[in-house]
This record gives structure tokens, C-alpha cells and sequence, in this order.
């Protein structure tokens, strides 16, 4: 995806307060289409089961370990396709790399990237893009960038952006068959009903791009905080009530409404998601709180098992002894966790 000066990315965010994020993201080509990569031939064989990831990678600072993860963990065997948040391009926090397109060539898949935020604090970013994209090893058969309702302008927050949350639709050939895969990342700083805003306009997409026998699965972070989170008094006092806090993570569904709106759309979760916590979420001195963030749902599917994997260093007991993440030394390769599902259609 080409890039543009520090200069013309400040000039453009200049405009946001006057304009708006999303009469600015007009001006900027990057936003009007999905940067699609298809790398690798596709399999000869088709398997009866597809294996689903979902992974945020927490911007790509610990890219080479993260591809060691990625090639050596037992449980990521013969993947599929990944949903992946938060890969950064030419952004200095992650070694001004293409995060997504290091990724995809390193573990031999085919990839879509969809811009998500153009970062503007840092002059020494060569493009500071950040986004979410959608790694394959079938072949892709295109791919659409869905940016989703604004429910926080992340111009005025302290890390200052121009771009709004973004949803990648892609349609993928299966030895002959249509597969939709759609990664999205919701707003964090919203509530539940912000949450389920922006998921209406993920599936109305579908609902354009997909006959209703196609079979499609939905993976990323959907930030179900279970609170609003700009209420920082709010989820501080829900961190502080252990009981409560597991009440909120054995009950996802019950405060937030993307995951009941799933089921009204013909989509299942419960059967393809993580049943533990997917993300640590830093609080004060040095604790954190565990958080269902990362999501699997799927129409026209069964799930045949499903798990979740640590990113936390101390749990990469299987890494190569030469590997970047066996010397790693770092506490972990993302806030979040990655999980995983094996899939039939049905």
C-alpha cells in the first residue's frame, strides 16, 4: 500500500476536526480498497475441515517472534485462515515493516490488508498505516474494506488518528467452493449498543456479497469489554469486584449485544469461541483483567473442537532453541491470545 509524506498525513488530520473522519478518509485512496496479495498456489488437495485463527497481534512490535509462533506452535498445524488485528505498515514501533505482508511470506499464505488508522503523533512513521487483514492459504477472490459507524474519533485521543474501525470482506475459492471470511475489529471506546452498530454493517455487507448458501465465518476483536470503555471509574470498580468480573466473563452475552445480534443473523459463536479469556488487559501496579475480547462466529458451519493458545512467553515452552522467541525476553508477544477452531460445513 503506498504511503505518503509525514507532511501530507498532518495536513490531512488538520481537516478532521472541521470535516469529519469520514469525509476526510474520502480524500485518501488508501481507504477505498482492500490491498489484496495472492502469494501462494492453492492446495491440490481439499480437506473435509477448515482451521480458523484468530489472532490480534497487537500492532506487529514482536513481528519475528510472533512468526515463530506462528510456524512452530503445535496447536497452529495446517491453518486455514487467520483474522488478524492490529498489523502496522511502516509505523516505527514495529520496525517500519510491512507487518502483514512479512507475515504472509514468512509462513507461505496469501493476504488482504484493509487500512484502519493512519497514525500521526510519530514524524519518524514512513507511512504509519494500521490496520486488520485476512491471511489464506486458498486463493482470494477479492476483498472489500468495510469502515464501520464512528463511535470515537480517534483524532482526539492522545495517540491521534485519522480513519475510523474497519471490517475486511473477502471471498475465498476452496478447491472450487465460495468461503466468505470476514475479520473486523470493533470500537473499544463504546459501549455494547456502540458494538452492535457497527456489526450491522458488517452484515449487511454479507448479506450483499453472499448468496444465503455460501458459508461464511466472522473472526477478530470485538473489544466485548462487557463495559463502556471510556467509563475508566466504571470497569476500575468492576476489576476491584472479582465476583462480578467472572459473573461478566461467564456471561459475555449478557452485556454485550453483539453476540445475541449474531444469532438473529444466522450466525453461531458459542460452539466456535474461546471459553476462557482472550485478552489481559493492564491495570494498575502491575496487575491485569482477563477479557473475553477475541470471537469465531460461523453460518453454514459445525465446529469439531476449538482451543485457545497463550502468547505469554513463559507458555512458548515449545519454541525452536535458536528461534527470535526462545529468546525472546520479553513477558509476552501480544495482549492478546490467539484461538482457534476446526470446522466442517455442513
Amino acid at each position: 500500500m503506498q504511503g505518503m509524506s509525514y507532511e501530507k498525513r498532518i495536513a490531512l488530520g488538520n481537516q478532521v476536526p472541521t470535516l469529519g473522519q469520514f469525509q476526510v478518509i474520502k480524500q485518501i485512496p488508501q481507504y477505498q480498497t482492500c490491498e489484496v496479495h495472492n502469494l501462494v498456489p492453492a492446495p491440490k488437495d481439499v480437506p473435509e475441515t477448515l482451521k480458523h485463527v484468530v489472532f490480534n497481534i497487537e500492532r506487529g512490535v514482536t513481528l519475528h517472534e510472533t512468526i515463530d509462533f506462528l510456524k512452530m506452535c503445535p496447536d497452529l498445524k495446517d491453518i486455514d485462515i487467520i483474522y488478524a488485528n492490529e498489523l502496522d505498515d511502516g509505523a516505527e514501533r514495529s520496525g517500519n515493516q510491512n507487518v502483514a505482508m512479512e507475515i504472509a511470506k514468512a509462513i507461505g499464505m496469501n493476504y488482504a490488508y484493509g487500512l484502519e488508522f493512519i497514525e500521526l503523533v510519530n514524524p519518524n512513521d514512513k507511512k504509519g498505516f494500521h490496520g486488520n487483514a485476512l491471511f489464506s492459504r486458498w486463493p482470494i477472490r477479492w476483498a472489500k474494506a468495510v469502515h464501520l459507524p464512528e463511535q470515537y474519533n480517534w483524532y482526539f485521543d492522545r495517540q491521534k488518528r485519522i480513519g475510523a474501525r474497519v471490517g475486511i470482506v473477502c471471498s475465498l475459492d476452496v478447491g472450487g467452493r465460495e468461503v466468505g471470511a470476514v475479520v473486523v475489529h470493533l470500537e473499544n471506546r463504546t459501549d455494547s449498543a456502540g458494538r452492535a452498530a457497527q456489526m450491522d454493517a458488517i452484515y449487511q455487507e454479507i448479506q450483499r456479497s453472499f448468496a444465503p448458501d455460501v458459508p461464511v465465518m466472522i473472526g477478530g476483536d470485538l473489544n466485548t469489554n462487557t463495559f463502556d470503555g471510556n467509563d475508566i471509574p466504571g470497569f476500575t470498580k468492576l476489576f476491584n469486584d472479582p465476583k462480578r468480573l467472572a459473573e461478566h466473563m461467564a456471561k459475555v452475552e449478557n452485556y454485550e449485544r453483539v453476540l445475541p445480534q449474531a444469532e438473529e443473523h444466522g450466525f453461531s459463536y458459542h460452539e466456535f469461541s474461546s471459553t476462557e479469556g482472550t485478552r489481559r488487559k493492564p491495570m494498575p501496579n502491575g496487575a491485569c483483567m482477563l477479557l473475553k475480547l477475541d470471537w469465531l462466529m460461523a453460518h453454514g458451519m459445525t465446529c469439531q473442537e476449538r482451543g485457545t493458545i497463550s502468547t505469554e512467553t513463559k507458555d512458548c515452552t515449545w519454541a525452536q532453541p535458536d528461534s527470535a522467541l526462545a529468546q525472546f525476553t520479553g513477558k509476552e508477544l501480544s495482549d492478546h491470545n490467539a484461538c482457534w477452531a476446526i470446522c466442517k460445513f455442513q
